[in-house]
């Protein structure tokens, strides 16, 4: 459908045939229609997505997610990820939706409006991912099957998030819960071949599903609603196949899901935007180096590469200060940390890990590192708020300027709009592969599967059953 095809009453409450503009983009796609950039960089999320989920398996809330499944009886096709476990796909999207979140070490969707929080859209695989790895598990996709249905997923989800005013982020929603919903049911909707109608149906169900609140962060909520998000997108296709019926306009209608999740919202973002460019090639989607915030990664990639060139010693360090835009200060809200997952929106324990071990990895957040007293105590050095240079700059960069005062007078500064995985400072397939090696490795995974699902993935394309994948993911 082109722009010329619907009728912009007012972009701030109703734009007739949003949905189905949405839709047609999905029914209407072909693999032919993706680039070779586009697949190899999806690959990179595919199997960092795939890593993660190993990791999140031996999480806390990986073991009581399994607790759960167990009392549902849900036995069936799909696997998951990191157990013996085969369940219903509307319950593997939301253990493995879960489990790629559950360390914040996700891939996370790039801004492109300057009124919007870099970095702070949605964690665009995790929803997306799970539900289309159970649907194509169960059918028995192929593997160019199952990357058409995630990058349509990723699409949908990271332009509706690009679309929706950002109060939605800012007065408390988590997109990933909320935008990841869509995601999901479109990936799943074409894996089953949906015609038009009964999508739109499943993105009508899969809206009044739509939830994640902010205040959880640092709990197990916040993996929950990316798990949530995942599993309700596989429901609503569940719903949409049989013939339930929803609103044709859940997307754009005044009681609908722009209007009441964030007040209002841009039509151009998604408007004949869909694909051009794929939200992959640009802005792009960010892999992280460490399972923290995005937020904190441009201070993570500048504080080690300061401490590396001027040889910081933790015993040297008086204070340092780290100066931000004011979004940042509003998600990374744990100054005093008391247990990982806390830990992973403290921009204070962020930099005094890295002074203290040079490295933040998995090992490193973990609630015995976070209450350890020399971590503690280099905590209370480091002084995190906003900064006039970094607001200046604009919310679609993750500005931030660091000072670390040592003893002895000496004053070291940087400052990085960008970290390291970022479009800016990407990640090879390579570097992507020693990452997932990495999670692999901490879930104690047998490392001749790991490295099998690193070609599988290299070769997704050549895969004529999923399953082949899975098989390595399976206990």
């Amino acid at each position: 459908m082109a722009a010329a095809d619907i009728q912009n009453r007012n972009a701030f409450e109703e734009v007739e045939g949003l949905t189905r503009h949405v839709a047609q983009f999905v029914t209407d796609a072909r693999y032919e229609d993706l680039s070779e950039e586009l697949l190899e960089l999806g690959k990179k999320s595919i199997l960092d997505g795939l890593g993660l989920a190993l990791a999140g398996s031996v999480a806390k809330s990986g073991e009581l997610v399994r607790q759960y499944l167990n009392g549902q009886g849900a036995n069936g096709p799909a696997t998951v990820i990191g157990s013996s476990l085969k369940v219903q796909p509307r319950f593997a999207a939301f253990a493995n939706g879960v489990g790629i979140h559950a360390d914040d070490y996700d891939d996370t969707q790039l801004a492109v409006g300057k009124d919007r929080v870099y970095g702070l859209l949605t964690h665009p695989t995790a929803p997306a991912l799970p539900a289309a790895l159970a649907a194509a598990e169960a059918r028995g996709a192929s593997g160019r099957e199952l990357m058409l249905a995630y990058h349509l997923g990723v699409e949908v989800e990271c332009k509706i998030a690009e679309a929706i005013d950002p109060r939605h982020y800012q007065h408390g929603f988590h997109a990933t819960g909320t935008c990841g919903t869509f995601a999901a049911a479109a990936a799943v909707s074409k894996l089953r071949h949906f015609d038009l109608d009964t999508l739109i149906r499943a993105f009508g169900c899969a809206g009044s599903q739509s939830a994640g609140l902010r205040e959880n962060f640092g709990t197990m909520m916040k993996p929950f609603h990316a798990g949530r998000s995942s599993e309700s997108g596989v429901v609503a296709a569940d719903f949409a196949e049989m013939g339930w019926t929803t609103t044709e306009k859940l997307l754009e209608a005044p009681r609908g899901f722009f209007r009441a999740a964030g007040g209002g919202f841009d039509s151009t973002a998604i408007i004949d935007k869909l694909g051009a460019p794929w939200t992959f090639v640009s802005p792009g989607v960010s892999i992280k180096p460490h399972p923290s915030g995005s937020l904190t990664h441009p201070g993570m990639t500048e504080m080690l590469k300061m401490i590396r060139e001027h040889d910081i010693k933790p015993e040297q360090v008086e204070r340092v200060d780290v100066g931000t835009n004011q979004n940042m200060p509003n998600a990374l809200i744990h100054h005093q940390p008391r247990n990982e997952l806390q830990a992973k929106f403290s921009m204070e324990f962020c930099m005094a890990i890295l002074l203290l071990e040079r490295r933040a990895g998995l090992e490193e957040f973990t609630d015995e590192v976070v209450t350890r007293p020399d971590v503690v105590e280099m905590i209370k050095r480091v002084h995190f708020g906003v900064h006039p240079e970094a607001e200046a700059a604009g919310y679609d960069k993750m500005t931030t300027i660091i000072t670390v005062k040592l003893r002895n007078g000496q004053s070291i500064q940087g400052r990085a709009d960008f970290g390291k995985g970022s479009p800016a400072n990407p990640m090879t397939y390579d570097e992507a592969a020693e990452k997932f090696l990495g999670c692999a490795s901490f879930a104690k995974w047998n490392m001749t599967k790991a490295e099998a699902i690193i070609e599988q993935v290299r070769s997704l394309e050549h895969i004529e059953n999923i399953k082949a994948l899975m098989a390595n993911l399976s206990e």
